[in-house]
């Protein structure tokens, strides 16, 4: 999967910022800013950032279990990094490049340094290419660096879960685009890792998961409502 447009299908940089301005409008986690110059943190989600991240949800969360707070910390990157991404391919027609995001202060916001970006593909299974590619193939980079072991099938999941959560909140926000965000969606699910992780179950994408962040572990926690775990 490419990690950058090609000379033929870039977009105008003040196209692809103004494409995130106006997605981050939806609210959430489909904010992400932008600055035009190299930024601040190197161009990179750094693993020390992702590590203090991880110990606040631990702390948060009043658990000890290191895996728990980097689970919750990814999944809740996961969906920073996916949101934006498919609002701007399907309502702007234009796939942001996620390389150089980074943190944008001590919490965990994101914002997009010296923005670049490619106009959306037509083809369908190339559109699933190029948005996996932005967003979890950003996040398998953090990965490389975790502060503890986690399943690779729990990360997948993770991601898949933010994915179809970003998805679904999405079509909450704008039904108008139902048909080709399901089918981005439908795709993106049999792309790459993701293939596997989980299923849609209903026609407002509520989703089921085969793998588990983990949060019923923390005390007083619970399943969410897609875990494998929810019978």
């Amino acid at each position: 999967m490419n990690s950058g447009p090609g000379a033929a299908d870039e977009a105008p940089v003040d196209e692809i910022v103004e494409a995130l301005r106006g997605v981050a409008q939806l609210g959430g986690f489909f904010a992400l800013g932008t600055v035009r110059g190299p930024g601040s943190g190197g161009g990179h989600l750094t693993w020390e950032g992702f590590s203090a991240r991880a110990r606040t949800v631990n702390e948060r969360l009043a658990t000890a279990e290191t895996r728990i707070g980097v689970s919750i910390a990814h999944l809740g990157l996961a969906a920073r990094l996916w949101s934006p991404v498919l609002a701007c391919a399907l309502v702007h027609g234009i796939v942001p490049v996620m390389t150089t995001v980074e943190w944008a202060d001590d919490g965990s916001s994101l914002r997009l340094a010296g923005p670049r970006g490619s106009r959306a593909p037509r083809s369908a299974a190339a559109l699933a290419d190029a948005v996996a590619a932005q967003a979890d193939g950003v996040l398998q980079r953090v990965e490389s660096h975790l502060p503890a072991r986690v399943a690779p099938r729990l990360l997948a999941g993770n991601s898949a879960s933010a994915l179809v959560g970003s998805a679904a909140q999405l079509l909450r926000l704008r039904p108008g685009l139902r048909g080709p965000l399901t089918e981005l969606t439908r795709d993106l699910l049999e792309t790459g890792r993701l293939r596997g992780t989980g299923r849609i179950t209903g026609p407002e994408l509520s989703f089921r998961r085969r793998s588990c962040c983990l949060y019923y572990r923390v005390p007083n926690g619970s399943t969410c409502g897609d875990c494998c775990l929810v019978r």
